[in-house]
């Protein structure tokens, strides 16, 4: 039976090529994630291991600048470390945010991971961290050095003067050197720039501290050892750590980091194989039914049911083997080509070896062969159904009337129960609600693939009288071939159903979401322009105090986070603002009381904070501030929830009593004359042309707290992308399989005068029809899903509001109609070009 399966591989080859195509891309899908996470994994825990290689012990606080309270390394304690037995360095370090201009004063790097750190040169003048390939480390206020690849998008060299932004107002250095480093910051597309010691404890924490320190252990010195003897000389909330401890915390982040890729990639290389479950359950069912004699034939010598369907899982197991080879190696390929993408992108990978695991080979040949096998069961199952005498005669064994009422029976159950999960989901919302849609979603796409082929008939009976209206016979040929086969029509179109599904309804939540986004934005904010930095930290008081004096600036309000607590234990946050400044930058709405009761010490509070509370205006309110220090405060207003705020608004003066350093956020800006070049210019001027800083205006604030719907769309489509292509490639094998059956039948038609440009354009329609299909039963079915999860997140989004993207839904269905034009190429030219004399012959 062996020998049989592959002879019968080997005697079909191009009609088993797309299956071969469908299995080898899923199967691409998977080994290339499992290598490609892999290697990421191997090469950021070797990464780890070097910059801990050389540290026995490692030391952090969490001291802060302006953060008086919490203790950090002083000198005296940094020589006690040193003085230790065992100790052959230890060093103290400061970091914080530095943002370096490029020469056009743009910032370098991608702002969050850009740093700045302290030079610590041995007695040997060198920083064991850093290797200095020009000139050499700063030693003194007023020079830098930078990293290599940072240096080399600024294009500076020792000597050239750099622009450096920190959290207060940016300055001009001296570059001193360049440097390569395998610091984590630089890896992640940011910049690090060093200082010399004393500068940058005066810029990150306070002078003669450190915030943490490295130990280095002299030879034969135990690191265990070393720990035990450094925490005694500690400062509260300290924490110390070995190297190797850190090491492996670090490849634990990393590893955690990389199982989240991994298993959204999986699931859409899990997409793409169920769609081509179809295809290759379409291509089996066909060779089986071209192929009813040679069974017979073997039923006839004696070979048994099992032996049968045995046979045809061996070819799939054959044709599995097969493409998982060619699969897995292509997989290999995207994985180095993934590599060398993420490091075109700016994204830089440690150096290391790809590496290729036992569990991707296996995992890869698994579920290559195993869906190849599951997928060709059914129609295995069938063939072996057939008896010798019906298959001799080639009476082919068709679905009788009760198989077809029990099939469309459970069809249509699955599809009702799943829809009332998804109508519950969605009543229902919250985390819970999701769950339902979920398993819904999962149980009405089986429902409707199982009904598909009795939806097939009536679907495609409205479109006949248009099709036979403006192509004639072809087009009436077209629809009825269409139809001729329900299960094989259904199994083709819902393929593209599955992907059209999962494309629409992530089209329909985006665009909700999205729309929802960008209506709070344009309802809530009355402000021209938004001052943040770039790395995402506080704003420096300097910063908003030159806001203020800049020139052409009507209002400005600082979004300063503050916390209060409430009674005993409850924490409510709150927003430092600028009272009479705060209205003209935020669109508030009063529900009662006036928010110019700011000005008097009083508080705004959220209606919904209010309720949830039971205060109304004219209450006092009991807090304790941060210092806990305790006031009480007056309700002096109630205004409706804005989501570019806190729920309670408090005036900055009374505010400041209780903190040394103000966390702001965000400065909003209103202008004279609104956005114009010339007030962006003024804005920017008085921030002294900061890069760490971004000026960002009302379009600009809409696209940020927008864009990154678009963003995810987009990544969405492009995995997607997969089981599209399965999809496309299901149509062509099933029109070359029915342009193969029909041969005599083709020739017939040209014997009694359809010529070969209506064959071509009958066999067209034929895929145009079939795909147009599976396309809108995936946009209805992809539209009611995204209507179901938007309305289990409504109660969280304010403003949301359904919105079906018509212009998207109608090209997908175009997309579609092209799909079936290009899936038909192939099989239509094939089809004219049959000889009808010899396709007349044909059995």
């Amino acid at each position: 039976m062996f020998r049989t399966a592959v002879r019968n591989v080997l005697a079909h080859k191009a009609r088993l090529l797309m299956t071969v195509l469908a299995v080898m891309l899923g199967v691409a899908f998977v080994s290339g994630t499992l290598v490609f996470t892999d290697t990421l994994g191997n090469a950021f825990r070797n990464q780890s291991a070097k910059n801990y290689d050389d540290v026995a012990v490692a030391v952090t606080t969490y001291a802060e600048r302006g953060d008086e309270e919490t203790p950090a390394i002083d000198a005296a304690t940094l020589k006690k470390i040193q003085a230790l037995d065992g100790v052959a360095e230890a060093t103290g370090r400061v970091s914080g945010f530095a943002g370096v201009a490029d020469t056009d004063g743009k910032l370098i790097g991608n702002g969050w991971s850009n740093t700045g750190a302290n030079f610590s040169p041995g007695a040997d003048g060198k920083d064991a961290q850093y290797t200095f390939t020009e000139g050499t480390g700063p030693v003194k206020d007023g020079q830098i050095a930078l990293d290599k690849e940072t240096a080399d998008k600024g294009e500076y060299r020792v000597g050239s003067p750099v622009r450096v932004a920190t959290n207060g107002p940016v300055k001009e250095y001296t570059l001193s050197g360049v440097f390569t480093t395998e610091d984590g910051a630089v890896n992640a597309g940011g910049s690090l720039v060093l200082f010399d010691t004393e500068a940058a404890q005066q810029l990150y924490l306070r002078p003669g501290e450190f915030k943490d320190v490295t130990v280095t252990a002299a030879p034969g010195a135990s690191d265990q050892k070393l720990l035990a003897a450094v925490k005694p000389l500690l400062p509260e909330n300290a924490e110390a750590k070995t190297g190797a401890a850190l090491a492996d915390e670090e490849a634990e982040m990393t590893e955690s980091g990389l199982k989240g890729l991994n298993s959204m990639l999986l699931a859409f290389a899990g997409i793409a194989l169920f769609v081509g479950v179809f295809l290759i359950a379409n291509t089996f069912t066909m060779l089986i039914a071209q192929r009813t004699k040679e069974l017979a034939l073997m039923r006839a010598v004696g070979a048994s049911r099992r032996q049968v369907k045995r046979a045809i899982l061996l070819e799939a197991g054959v044709v599995g083997v097969i493409a998982s080879v060619i699969g897995f190696a292509l997989g290999v390929g995207l994985a180095t080509g993934l590599r060398s993408a993420m490091g075109m992108f700016g994204g830089k990978i440690p150096a290391g070896p790809l590496v290729v695991s036992p569990t991707a080979v296996v995992s890869a040949f698994a579920v290559g062969v195993l869906i190849t096998v599951f997928a060709a069961w059914l129609p295995a199952r069938r063939a072996a159904k057939i008896p010798p005498v019906a298959a001799m005669s080639s009476v082919h064994a068709v679905a009788t009337t009760k198989s077809l009422v029990v099939r469309n029976s459970i069809g249509g159950v699955i599809t009702l129960v799943g829809s009332a999960l998804i109508v519950a989901g969605a009543a229902q919302g919250d985390e819970n609600g999701r769950w339902l849609i979920g398993g819904g979603a999962f149980l009405a796409l089986i429902g409707v693939i199982v009904l598909i082929p009795l939806l097939s008939r009536p679907v495609i009976a409205l479109v006949r009288p248009l099709l036979r209206g403006l192509f004639g016979v072809s087009g009436k040929l077209a629809t009825q071939n269409a139809v001729r086969n329900p299960r094989r029509t259904g199994a083709t179109a819902s393929a593209l159903a599955i992907g059209l599904t999962l494309v629409t309804g992530i089209s329909v939540l985006g665009v909700t979401l999205g729309q929802a986004i960008d209506k709070m934005t344009t309802d809530n904010i009355r402000a021209d322009y938004m001052v943040s930095m770039a790395s995402g930290d506080a704003l420096d008081q300097s910063a908003l105090a030159a806001l203020r004096k800049a020139d052409g600036v009507e209002a400005a309000s600082p979004q300063r986070s503050v916390w209060l607590t409430v009674g005993e234990e409850d924490s409510v946050s709150a927003s430092g603002v600028t009272p009479g400044d705060v209205e003209k930058v935020f669109d508030l709405k009063t529900v009662s009381g006036s928010l110019a009761s700011l000005k008097d010490g009083e508080i705004a509070v959220d209606r919904k904070t209010a309720k949830s509370h039971g205060w109304k205006t004219g209450d006092s309110v009991p807090v304790a501030f941060q210092d806990e220090k305790k006031e009480t405060l007056k309700v002096g207003a109630l205004y409706e929830g804005n989501e570019f705020l806190s729920p309670v608004l408090i005036a900055e003066d009374v505010v400041d009593p209780h903190e040394t350093l103000a966390d702001i956020r965000e400065v909003w800006l209103t202008m004279d004359g609104g956005q114009s070049d010339a007030n962006e210019k003024a804005v920017v001027d008085a921030l002294g042309d900061n890069p760490a800083m971004s000026v960002v205006d009302r379009q600009g604030i809409r696209d940020m707290f927008g864009g990154f719907i678009n963003t995810a769309l987009n990544i969405m489509y492009a995995l997607l992308a997969m089981a599209l292509i399965i999809a496309v490639l299901g149509v062509v094998n099933t029109l070359a399989m029915s342009v193969f059956e029909r041969q005599q039948e083709i020739g017939m038609l040209r014997a009694i005068g359809l010529d070969r440009r209506r064959v071509k354009r009958m066999i067209r329609l034929e895929a145009v029809v079939i795909s147009l299909f599976g396309a809108v039963v995936g946009v209805a079915l992809g539209t009611f899903l995204g209507w179901a999860i938007g309305k289990s997140l409504s109660s969280s989004i304010p403003g949301y509001a359904l919105v079906i993207p018509w212009d998207r839904l109608a090209l997908f269905l175009v997309l579609a109609g092209l799909v079936g034009v290009l899936a038909s190429l192939w099989p239509a030219r094939s089809g004219a070009k049959l000889n009808m004399l010899t396709a007349i012959k044909t059995e």
